[in-house]
């Protein structure tokens, strides 16, 4: 082979390699990555602390209607105690939209986390 061959050879083979190389590392870096982020946003919300009180979590923790010290006869008439997985102010909703009066000042309400 001659010197022009060579050089031809090798030209066309750096061209394929920058061509179809390339993005394939930044696509394969780029899914490197973002399965690192994935890993670290799972370990995150594993690590999370319980929902607060009568936010839906486990049953060990206080609810609204603990928190408030609701007799029974009251509790059984009450929606917030049926739905124990819906934040009680969601159930007292009006029908607007709106959430009543009595949740802005309700504890429960107010130790809630805000959504970022």
């Amino acid at each position: 082979m001659n010197e022009f061959t060579l050089n031809a050879v090798f030209a066309v083979l750096l061209g394929l390699l920058i061509r179809f190389g390339l993005p394939i590392l930044f696509t394969g870096l780029a899914a490197w990555g973002l399965r690192r982020l994935d890993q670290r946003w799972k370990a995150e919300a594993e690590n999370l602390r319980p929902a607060p009180l009568g936010l839906g979590a486990a049953p060990a923790e206080v609810r609204c209607w603990e928190l408030s010290d609701c007799p029974p006869e009251k509790r059984d008439s009450c929606p917030a105690y049926s739905r124990p997985s819906v934040p009680c102010w969601q159930v007292f909703r009006e029908l607007d939209g709106n959430l009543a009066s009595g949740c802005l000042r309700c504890d429960v309400f107010r130790s809630a986390p805000a959504r970022s």
